[in-house]
């Protein structure tokens, strides 16, 4: 993205210098688009809270954002921010000024010749406002032949042009910007209610918290530690991977459970074969209590069908069982090489792959069942003393500070 100057020519015909903020799912939603525009609102203004001197407004089914002149030098990192922001689908960077054809030839021209280098170019005008005396078509034509008179040197070219110049006549005021990043989409965080979502220091499990915050979910993060018997360094590297989900304000909790010692005492009490099924029904069954205790709606997994023992159809229906909440896992039908991709474009692949001691190391037995049945795991669990260990186990419970 090029940064516009803020020259004395320029800032005789800019008004200011803005980010005009575009969806569209949000804009599907009907009778309650209001609700979403709110949510995607507040999430920007969050996002953007420590900077003074940043405005955000709604204007004919997108949001503005006007920025003050002493922060015109981080219009890029501001973008960035909010391009990051579930809901939002691309960020456009321009500048407002008066509806006459004379401000808008001038800022159309500042933002071309600041687009070099180029060698053609497309004006792409509209008009929301019908009391604007010139059409869609008329204003590119004006303003197309102002450009190609001061611009000699370069063409216009209808299709797949090097530079495609906007127009917008919006709310009395006239929108002029070139220069647009992509978002991320989907629906605004907040906008679809609170899940538990069984956090590891691992690859999958951050991408479908992530997964989860751009569909409108906040998260809160359940991390099942090692400890005792191992040290803390998982805990440590979901502190790190809190850090990178933290600007999409969709992590509102990060939960930890020191879990090796009722490891060990499954491990004692249950046939080896069984041990992978027995410590993830725990695992729900605190999730199940968090979700209550929390108000969220669903828990959230990083599993992904048939990739390790746990994963296949028949165990995931065993563990499952225990479950009162629904079970969502947005990694079902992706292979590894995909979750790698989203890691890498995140920023937690580098995180994840670091040598750490977790709980999924713990007592693994040689040849794990791979289809577990509930007419032989009910029983089992039912002679354990799970709500016992529950009550001590949300007793101690850690939530750890946020970053």
């Amino acid at each position: 993205m090029i940064l516009l100057n803020s020259s004395e020519a320029i800032s005789r015909f800019v008004d200011s210098h803005i980010l005009l903020t575009h969806y569209h799912e949000v804009g599907l939603k009907g009778r309650n688009r209001a609700k979403f525009e709110r949510q995607l609102k507040q999430n920007i203004q969050a996002a953007l809270a420590g900077l003074e001197g940043i405005s955000v407004s709604r204007i004919s089914g997108r949001l503005l954002i006007e920025v003050e002149p002493h922060l015109t030098d981080d219009i890029n990192s501001i973008a960035a921010t909010v391009a990051s922001l579930p809901g939002v689908v691309r960020v456009s960077q321009g500048v407002s000024v008066a509806r006459d054809l004379d401000s808008i030839n001038s800022a159309a021209l500042a933002i071309l010749e600041q687009s070099e280098p180029f060698s053609s170019f497309k004006v792409a005008a509209r008009r929301a406002n019908t009391d604007y005396p010139l059409d869609s078509m008329q204003l590119n034509q004006r303003v197309g032949a102002y450009l190609s008179h001061n611009l000699p040197l370069k063409t216009v070219r209808m299709a797949d042009p090097d530079v495609k110049l906007h127009v917008e006549i919006i709310e009395g005021r006239a929108f002029v910007y070139a220069h647009t990043i992509k978002g991320i989409g989907g629906l605004p965080v907040g906008s679809s209610g609170a899940v538990v979502c069984l956090l590891s220091a691992g690859l999958d499990s951050p991408i479908a918290a992530w997964r989860m915050m751009r569909r409108g979910a906040t998260v809160l993060g359940l991390h099942f530690s090692g400890r005792p018997q191992t040290s803390a360094d998982s805990e440590h590297l979901v502190k790190q991977i809190a850090e990178v989900l933290k600007p999409i304000a969709g992590l509102t909790g990060l939960f930890v459970v020191p879990f090796g010692e009722y490891q060990r005492m499954i491990a004692a009490a249950v046939p080896a074969s069984l041990r992978i099924i027995f410590y993830r029904r725990l695992m729900f069954a605190v999730a199940n209590r968090l979700a209550a205790e929390q108000g969220a709606r669903a828990l959230v997994t990083g599993e992904s069908l048939g990739q390790v023992a746990s994963q296949t159809l028949e165990n995931i229906q065993v563990i499952d069982a225990v479950a009162k909440f629904p079970v969502l896992r947005p990694l079902i039908g992706s292979d590894k090489q995909e979750i790698i991709s989203e890691a890498l474009q995140l920023g937690t692949y580098e995180i994840s792959i670091q040598n750490h001691e977790d709980c999924c190391t713990l007592f693994m037995p040689r040849s794990p069942e791979t289809r577990a049945r509930l007419s032989i795991v009910d029983p089992i669990w039912n002679q354990l003393p799970i709500d016992d260990w529950l009550d001590v186990i949300m007793a101690d419970i850690e939530q750890l500070d946020l970053p």
